[in-house]
């Protein structure tokens, strides 16, 4: 008789320790940050190196629906990435476009990400963390975060739930995928 027995929390760390380095895609989005101010970008490289992961992508683009689609497109067709993290764009003002770009390409949205990002942020900066649009979600068999721009924002979402949960959520997302046909 099959193992009915519900999944734990220990299998699925044993099931996310099997996954190894993961590849990540960095995308900043801002009208004014180049490689060498790009601070939150910078953390970013550092954290996943420091984490036994890799950067597979980096790029700065503009706040821009138009360019963020097609940035994304094109790191979500790229075999090398399992996650994608983009910084910027997530607040309220007029050109804050991240939000509706990202969330028109997710096949699933990991509600959860963006509501404990705002209760952890709510935590360290109070009702101001109302004004973060940060969102999670699966796209085309992709992990995909959307983060505010700060380096602040960027460390909390990085540290408290993205790279914890980096190889769980890989192992989730492809624990039923069909193995290559041949």
């Amino acid at each position: 008789m099959p193992d009915e027995r519900e999944s734990s929390h220990v299998d699925h760390e044993e099931s996310a320790a099997l996954v190894g380095a993961l590849g990540f895609a960095i995308i900043t989005l801002s009208d004014t940050r180049t490689v060498e101010t790009d601070k939150s970008g910078q953390y970013l490289h550092e954290a996943i190196r420091t984490a036994g992961h890799s950067v597979s992508h980096y790029e700065i683009v503009k706040d821009d629906r138009d360019q963020i689609h097609a940035a994304l497109q094109s790191v979500l067709a790229n075999p090398d990435v399992a996650i994608i993290v983009t910084s910027g764009g997530t607040g309220i003002s007029m050109r804050d476009s991240a939000f509706e770009t990202i969330v028109e390409s997710l096949d699933k949205r990991l509600d959860g990400f963006g509501e404990l990002f705002r209760m952890l942020s709510y935590e360290e900066i109070g009702a101001a963390a109302m004004l973060s649009r940060a969102v999670g979600g699966i796209a085309c068999g992709r992990v995909v975060f959307s983060l505010p721009g700060s380096t602040k924002a960027v460390r909390l979402g990085m540290e408290k739930l993205i790279l914890p949960q980096a190889a769980h959520l890989y192992a989730e997302l492809h624990k039923h995928k069909p193995p290559p046909p041949g």
